[in-house]
């Protein structure tokens, strides 16, 4: 690595420190809300967790993709799944975030972090669908274990992202037993029933 590169990859690393500011829709459990940063984290560590029984996968690049996925939004933010339909195209806009952000790489290790990006957004590979189905269930997870605003649409969650655990076995039943947290978030959310006829 020559200096140039060295002072490049350390600027790079700079500069992504604004993921740690990066607010997300979520809360913690303790009420606080919850960084992009934090969310890439988890999703890292779930990958690690349930790793040894992903089957035939490169975990390595599991893994890279687990930290690539949300790195453009360092600099255009989080944008809630559920907001993210009949707007700007959130994919073109965090993939040229990411170009940015990119710039003081050598070229190189540009070609080869925005490939990871590009095949984690087109579910390209085994790996990328993997980390689909892990990241939209870190989400859920989240959204279950931490504080949410009364009008939560927990509902929406039961659906979101399912269709990348449904082909893999583990992963389908991870997700099952994520759906059915929500449920349990559901029911606790809903109103009490109306009573009816006299209180005697």
């Amino acid at each position: 690595m020559t200096d140039a590169e060295l002072h490049g990859c350390l600027d790079f690393i700079r500069q992504t420190e604004k993921l740690k500011d990066v607010l997300r829709n979520s809360y913690t459990a303790s009420g606080r809300h919850e960084s992009t940063a934090e969310h890439s984290w988890r999703l890292a560590l779930m990958a690690m967790v349930f790793g040894p029984d992903l089957g035939q996968v490169d975990l390595l690049r599991v893994l890279k993709l687990c930290l690539i996925h949300d790195l453009g939004e360092a600099i255009g933010g989080d944008v809630p799944a559920i907001h993210q339909t009949g707007g700007p195209d959130k994919a073109a806009q965090e993939r040229a975030d990411l170009i940015t952000l990119l710039e003081p790489l050598d070229a190189a290790r540009r070609a080869d972090f925005l490939a990871l990006w590009d095949e984690y957004e087109a579910a390209a590979t085994p790996e990328a669908r993997l980390v689909k189905a892990l990241d939209k269930m870190e989400t859920i997870i989240q959204h279950n274990q931490g504080t949410t605003a009364p009008d939560f649409d927990h509902g929406f969650n039961l659906d979101y992202g399912r269709r990348y655990a449904d082909g893999h076995p583990l992963l389908a039943r991870l997700r099952r037993l994520v759906d059915a947290d929500t449920r349990a978030r559901m029911a606790e959310a809903a109103p009490p029933p109306r009573r009816t006829g006299s209180d005697g």
